[in-house]
């Protein structure tokens, strides 16, 4: 016997509370991390390391440099462990996302306390601050972010159809690293970095703190490994990497003109630009000349404006 059935509506996911979660916990890990290359290894080093490499300067830091690249991968590769080989879908954005967040949180108490010369009103600013940012990751507009800024592949090292377009993905890599390269070049060798990052702080006791040490090296090194993943990611993101595929295709069906062919046109084209000139330059003389005759008088003749001249001097001698 057959029975009716009374369709159900249809539910709007909600929001789990898992992925807010755990992007707090993953920025937590990250800034944990960057302290832990920045600040921990290199005291450690000064206290117990710098001693067995006195007196080869460069030597030591470059060496220092190296256990911190170490350190980071190390962290990294932890880091992607934790996470596990099937993530929570858009962790990694929300992880981004978070440190944004954290960050606009300590400027924004930080330019409250430094204008109103009070830490209680950067307080204020702080927690109204972290509140909205609270209230929309918990939200299904947050969630919405954190999953579509991890979609478009920028925190993820996995290619999208490596095979197709592969000379335009070139180009445009070597493109992004020159104009990136150079960037960090002239940043670099102009000498306007500071050699540590310090910002003040409205404390009494406490009136600055050092964020980023060896500055002057560091921030050329981390720019350039965003250029790099910048350049590597770019041609992987679906979307663009789509236009270059169907860019190549688009120039593979042009029908390029042999080099012979070429070099003609070229003259053809130098040689008929040269004869437009001075067919140009011709009827721009010959309408000056008839122009300024006493016939047509439309524009001074030239022999008044060589006396208009020549009176301009006299005055200029007598005076």
């Amino acid at each position: 016997m057959a029975t009716a059935v009374e369709p159900s509506e249809p539910r709007t996911p909600t929001t789990p509370l898992g992925l807010p979660i755990l992007s707090l916990l993953g920025a937590v890990y990250v800034i944990a991390a960057i302290a832990a290359v920045f600040y921990a290894v290199p005291a450690i080093w000064s206290e117990g390391v710098a001693s067995a490499f006195s007196g080869l300067g460069f030597a030591s830091d470059l060496a220092r440099w190296v256990v911190q690249i170490v350190a980071f991968g190390g962290l990294l590769w932890f880091g992607k462990t934790l996470l596990g080989s099937s993530p929570v879908k858009g962790v990694r954005g929300g992880i981004f996302l978070t440190l944004i967040a954290v960050a606009l949180t300590f400027f924004a108490w930080r330019w409250a306390a430094l204008t109103f010369e009070s830490v209680f009103a950067g307080l204020v600013v702080a927690v109204v601050v972290a509140s909205l940012a609270i209230k929309l990751f918990m939200g299904k507009t947050g969630a919405g972010w954190m999953i579509a800024v991890e979609e478009q592949g920028w925190f993820s090292t996995a290619g999208y159809k490596k095979s197709l377009g592969v000379r335009a993905r070139r180009l445009t890599i070597l493109g992004i690293l020159l104009l990136g390269g150079t960037g960090v070049y002239s940043l670099y060798f102009q000498g306007s970095l500071p050699t540590n990052w310090v910002l003040t702080l409205p404390f009494e006791n406490t009136s600055s703190v050092t964020i980023l040490p060896d500055a002057n090296i560091a921030i050329p090194v981390i720019l350039l490994g965003l250029v790099l993943w910048c350049a590597w990611r770019s041609v992987n993101v679906p979307t663009f990497a789509e236009f270059l595929i169907a860019t190549e295709a688009e120039m593979n069906k042009v029908s390029w003109s042999p080099k012979k062919r070429l070099a003609q046109d070229t003259v053809v084209v130098l040689t008929t630009t040269l004869l437009m000139a001075l067919f140009l330059l011709l009827v721009d003389l010959f309408w000056g000349w008839l122009l300024s005759t006493n016939i047509v008088g439309v524009l001074p003749s030239r022999s008044g404006t060589e006396k208009d001249k020549a009176g301009k001097a006299e005055q200029r001698a007598k005076w």
